[in-house]
């Protein structure tokens, strides 16, 4: 069973054959259903249903030539809001199902950002109505999260708050100029982290680590698209499975100026969000690309 079925209400679904009725149930009658051709001339498809606003199971899996659907693999999926990264985006096929990735390099965060791509069928056919020339503008990011909880914020002045942004522009700046080889860049880059850490080791001390770091995004585990975070709350509101009447938070976060929307169900987060207020936890990446239209 997917483990992060219960970021979308599907908490109390414990057995193979009960998620195996209702992955039944959703190929039977989808709310939604795209086709395309995979790369070896497949019908490739994914049929899903939605189950509150913005979240939902998507099956994919290949037609036979009988007609008969089969059932490849699902997964649970929360469509995000807005534009997250402009950054250029490279799709990964995975190597052992007709699954994709999109990869980009997010100055940011200071990682390689890694999704799982949602609008995988339309990239497949971008690809192969355009001859692959078909390029996306932007990405819209979200996450679904099975544990996390929420922190109190660092107090912060005017002067310091124009300060941390200050400073962000001009760490974007360096490290667009030692991406593209400049050496002095590199080593400016070099100098900050060597007084960033000796800063760091002297405060931590007599300080708690939250109170020094703000905010952080870094990878989680062993799979590529995992993330452990803490991010700001700009806002958030709530949406109730339909199916299970099982209510989730969707929060939107400022981690190190990405901003980008998570879903965990409302069992799983301890603590009562609010706005400035911090959310810490683990989370799966998703997201889609947007082409030009």
């Amino acid at each position: 069973m997917h483990n992060y079925l219960k970021s979308i209400g599907f908490r109390n679904l414990k057995t193979k054959n009960e998620i195996d009725l209702l992955i039944e149930d959703i190929v039977a009658h989808p709310d939604k259903k795209v086709i395309t051709e995979d790369d070896m001339g497949n019908v490739f498809a994914e049929l899903s249903r939605e189950f509150g606003e913005f979240i939902g199971i998507a099956v994919r899996g290949f037609y036979m030539e009988n007609n008969e659907f089969h059932v490849e693999y699902y997964y649970p999926y929360f469509v995000g809001s807005g534009v997250t990264t402009e950054e250029k985006v490279e799709i990964e096929k995975r190597s052992d199902r007709e699954a994709y990735a999109g990869v980009c390099d997010e100055m940011r965060i200071g990682v390689t950002l890694i999704f799982y791509l949602q609008n995988a069928v339309e990239y497949l056919q971008e690809c192969r109505t355009k001859n692959g020339t078909g390029v996306p503008v932007n990405a819209t990011i979200s996450a679904l999260s099975t544990s996390g909880k929420i922190v109190f914020p660092v107090y912060k002045n005017e002067n310091q708050i124009k300060s941390g942004e200050k400073n962000t522009n001009n760490r974007n700046h360096l490290m667009a100029a030692a991406r593209e080889g400049d050496e002095e860049a590199m080593e400016s880059l070099t100098l900050e982290d060597i007084d960033t850490y000796s800063m760091i080791s002297r405060r931590i001390m007599t300080e708690d680590i939250l109170s020094i770091v703000d905010t952080y995004f870094m990878p989680y585990g062993i799979e590529s698209d995992q993330y452990s975070i803490m991010g700001e709350i700009l806002d958030f509101y709530t949406i109730e499975n339909k199916e299970t009447k099982e209510n989730c938070y969707v929060l939107t976060l400022n981690s190190n100026h990405l901003v980008f929307d998570v879903c965990i169900n409302q069992e799983d987060l301890l603590g009562e969000p609010a706005v400035g207020r911090r959310f810490k936890g683990t989370i799966w990446m998703q997201g889609q690309i947007n082409y030009q239209m």
